[in-house]
């Protein structure tokens, strides 16, 4: 009897929805939206009512499905029970136990960074990798870390939060979380923007393709490209702050490759350049020979990971 499973990718504005077979290859994928209203109490009855309706359309059994994966934008410990996830307005959770009450399928749920970190090891930029740190640059920092095959997800579920490291001193503002001078303020999508616009305002007279206008994290990669000295310091510190805060992770889990996805990596190769260059000259020399590679799977990389969690 052939099996299959279930990937969940749980985010603000749409759940995304994978169906898998054992062997992990994905045979169909679809959105339903992210009823965040009346505290996201609609959200885990939509997701078991798309997948009950797919177990039907697909003329399935229960005892087929092996699993169902979920991952949301919040710390999940290893029992599935989130504390709190804002952007679901969610306060405590216990996904694993309604998920597997309303479908009576085995259940199992975990961070979405850690999930993208999973999915990329088994089917994207990490494939053929078992030791693998995967860093998201968005609109913040996130990240994930797996080891020997397995999520380090940590007794929290806040394992993998590298976007939070402390990396500067140059900052006064505070980070989303509260801390100051975090590795998020610097290498995310606003952090370029943050990094570009002090650039500017360090060296007035020095000209650039970025000055007098409002820009983004692409602009500024497009002015490397292009030649733009000032645009070219701006990534030789994103790549000093990320490359050094990535030699530290090293001494930690000592990863066979770093996996760069998010918004921001749509910059391509350029960008590994600079943070591999930082990245050698820090790192402990039993590591420093680690790959780096930009990810793969996009956005069907929480899916991937969600099913990989249950097969």
């Amino acid at each position: 009897m052939k099996q299959y499973c279930f990937g969940i990718d749980v985010g603000g504005t749409t759940i995304k929805c994978g169906f898998f077979n054992s062997e992990g290859e994905l045979l169909d994928k679809w959105e339903i939206p992210t009823r965040t209203e009346e505290n996201g109490t609609c959200i885990l009855p939509d997701i078991a009512q798309t997948i009950k309706a797919k177990i039907e359309e697909r003329g399935l059994t229960k005892d087929q499905i092996e699993g169902i994966g979920v991952d949301i934008p919040g710390p999940v410990n290893e029992k599935g029970e989130v504390a709190l996830a804002v952007n679901l307005h969610w306060g405590y959770v216990d996904i694993v136990g309604e998920m597997e009450k309303m479908t009576g399928i085995r259940t199992k749920a975990l961070n979405d960074a850690n999930a993208a970190a999973l999915g990329e090891c088994w089917k994207g930029g990490g494939a053929g990798h078992k030791n693998l740190i995967m860093v998201t640059l968005g609109t913040g920092v996130g990240g994930g870390v797996v080891v020997e095959g397995k999520v380090i997800a940590g007794s929290g579920g806040a394992g993998g939060e590298i976007g939070h490291v402390h990396v500067t001193e140059e900052l006064q503002e505070p980070c989303n979380c509260g801390n100051v001078g975090c590795l998020e303020q610097v290498a995310s999508a606003t952090g370029i923007v943050r990094l570009a616009k002090m650039q500017l305002e360090k060296k007035p007279d020095m000209p650039s393709m970025l000055r007098g206008r409002a820009f983004s994290a692409k602009d500024v990669w497009d002015a490397v490209k292009a030649g733009d000295e000032l645009a070219d310091e701006v990534a030789e510190k994103f790549g000093l702050y990320l490359g050094r805060a990535l030699a530290a992770f090293a001494c930690v889990t000592d990863p066979e490759i770093y996996v760069i996805g998010g918004g921001v990596s749509k910059a391509g190769p350029v960008l590994l350049e600079y943070v591999q260059k930082y990245y050698r000259q820090y790192a402990f020399p039993a590591c420093k020979n680690a790959a780096f590679a930009l990810a793969t799977l996009g956005n069907d990389a929480g899916i991937y990971g969600a099913a990989k969690l249950v097969l």
